[in-house]
């Protein structure tokens, strides 16, 4: 039953002052009562307490199309605030791409694709990608690194392969890199899904060469159930929000959340789905500080670890 003790957080209005930092901007939206921008303070304040929390393991979760932005930088330079990752097979693709020298450029969403298809240049948003810049880097890239690891053994999981190839690539921006230098495991469910997937699927044509996702599930299960209290910032939906609750049930949930998405709800989609809604699965706790903030998350993510 509301009250009128609700009424004790007065809208005051946002001023912005020359040398405003991003922290003080994100703070300030706490008073501001506008619709995001408070769920932006709300989302900013508990991921502080979250990584905060010795106690808490901290899982970050996100699929691949961002990291053929700029913004693969913010995912970079904060791998090494969590204790897992959790992701799909293009993250894959356009870190390693670009890591060997595939060029990405900026473009427009009206571009037209029937004229890029012409110039061999695919279209990610508005996000250009020269078609010799994708899959045939990867290729070039991958295969002697397949070559080398198939000496060592036959049967790799995800988060091993990734951990393999950080340990063998260079360029300091690369998440997968980061993760290496981190040791932290980076989880691809779905690893078939993408460039890297195909490459390993050709590269085991003509060597005994196999992939155990179940070897996966196992280092996620030891991980979550290691765990005192588990946290996680996920941006978007599809297989990477959903293996981190998933896992995070067998635990109680989680007992910090926070969730990037343009999704609608009312499609009945994971991606579109509340954090509320994991709820009644138990895969966020009901005590849990949690937020879903709907926006952009190539503004979204670095506004707030700006603000962190």
């Amino acid at each position: 039953m509301l009250s009128r003790k609700i009424l004790d957080s007065e809208v005051k209005d946002l001023k912005i002052k020359k040398g405003t930092t991003a922290k003080e901007l994100v703070d300030s939206f706490e008073e501001v009562g506008g619709f995001t921008a408070s769920n932006v303070f709300i989302g900013t304040k508990i991921l502080r307490e979250m990584f905060a929390d010795k106690d808490a393991t901290k899982i970050l979760s996100f699929p691949a199309d961002l990291i053929s932005t700029g913004v693969r930088g913010v995912f970079a330079d904060n791998v090494k605030n969590f204790n897992a990752v959790i992701t799909t097979c293009g993250m894959l693709d356009h870190d390693l791409a670009r890591t060997w020298g595939g060029k990405y450029y900026s473009g427009s969403f009206d571009f037209s694709d029937f004229e890029l298809k012409k110039i061999d240049v695919f279209r990610l948003g508005n996000v250009l990608i020269p078609s010799e810049n994708y899959g045939l880097v990867l290729e070039k890239g991958m295969q002697p690194i397949l070559e080398e690891l198939a000496k060592i053994k036959n049967e790799w999981s995800s988060w091993e392969l990734v951990r393999e190839f950080g340990k063998r690539i260079k360029d300091e921006n690369s998440i997968v890199r980061q993760a290496y230098l981190n040791n932290v495991p980076v989880f691809v469910p779905g690893i078939t899904d993408g460039a890297f997937g195909t490459q390993l699927m050709i590269f085991s044509q003509d060597h005994d060469f196999k992939v155990n996702v179940l070897k996966d599930e196992r280092e996620m299960s030891r991980i979550i159930m290691e765990s005192k209290k588990l946290g996680a910032l996920m941006i978007g939906g599809g297989i990477s929000k959903h293996h981190t609750i998933w896992w995070s049930q067998f635990k109680g949930g989680l007992d910090y959340a926070v969730y990037i998405t343009t999704a609608s709800q009312y499609d009945g989609s994971l991606s579109g789905a509340r954090l509320s809604e994991a709820v009644s699965w138990g895969k966020v706790k009901e005590k849990a500080k949690f937020i879903n903030i709907d926006g952009d998350a190539s503004v979204m993510l670095p506004l707030m670890m700006a603000g962190l």
